[in-house]
């Protein structure tokens, strides 16, 4: 494969239900456009919400495994595999850049679902290098904004920094309902999140429990939204963004998905 020589833009997912990796739908199709309009990338670093450790680590396997990390689907779903080589060189080249935060080299994770749910329409060859970096629990939202700045000689490297979570995620309040209505707070909070991102005021980004009485019920606990923070940060001075698609299912699953920079890449 021909090394990527353009900054590539970074990208944020809301990537809802594992039944979205066997879906084809309005979400789908505006992953598998982003894709289509960028450059190949080299490789892949995924920020999962479903990766969620006690410090950092990063994927450094050949051949990761894929991780059906859920339960109550279908069979079909059990038996998905994406079989993307791993990059142990970008694993590599992530914990230096990282440095002086410690960096576990990891051989026992994989892809799990918030990563490869979504890369099965990004690259459905699964012929792209992945690598996921975890999201250490012990620590601030303010320490993930700062560590994802010392990701950014990575745009120019030719690889894809992809976040996966959700703006909103709430599933102890789902409505099973068929096409429930999105609740009042989740469109809110939704939407001070959008305003946020056009006017790059990322302090409120940061202090996202402060945007307003719907912030504990949009982000309960911190992982899903923390993957947004990594990319948000990766946006370069002047550079636009883009919101590929937007919608709330179940009435609290987000799935608001952000292009940041030129998808198309930028010549370096």
């Amino acid at each position: 494969m021909s090394q990527t020589k353009t900054r590539m833009p970074t990208v944020f997912v809301g990537h809802g239900s594992p039944m979205n990796a066997l879906s084809k739908n309005r979400y789908t199709d505006a992953w598998r456009q982003i894709a289509t309009t960028m450059p190949r990338p080299n490789a892949v670093l995924c920020i999962s919400a479903h990766w969620y450790t006690q410090g950092t680590a990063v994927t450094v396997m050949e051949k990761p495994r894929t991780i059906h990390d859920f339960g109550g689907f279908p069979q079909a779903l059990f038996e998905v595999q994406y079989p993307a080589p791993g990059d142990p060189q970008l694993a590599a080249r992530v914990r230096e850049l990282l440095a002086p935060v410690e960096v576990q080299m990891d051989r026992g994770w994989g892809l799990d679902h918030g990563t490869w749910s979504v890369l099965a329409h990004f690259f459905p060859q699964a012929n792209v290098p992945v690598v996921q970096l975890s999201l250490d629990g012990t620590e601030s939202a303010q320490f993930h904004y700062d560590l994802a700045t010392r990701l950014a000689p990575l745009r120019h490297e030719g690889v894809l920094i992809l976040g996966s979570g959700s703006v909103v995620h709430n599933l102890g309040i789902l409505n099973w309902s068929k096409n429930a209505p999105p609740f009042d707070w989740a469109i809110r909070f939704n939407e001070k999140v959008r305003d946020s991102l056009l006017k790059r005021d990322h302090r409120l980004l940061i202090d996202y429990e402060n945007i307003g009485p719907e912030a504990p019920l949009s982000v309960p606990t911190p992982e899903h939204y923390l993957p947004l923070l990594y990319a948000a940060r990766l946006q370069e001075e002047g550079e636009p963004l883009s919101f590929a698609i937007d919608g709330i299912e179940n009435g609290s699953i987000g799935m608001l998905a952000v292009v940041f920079g030129d998808a198309r890449g930028h010549s370096l």
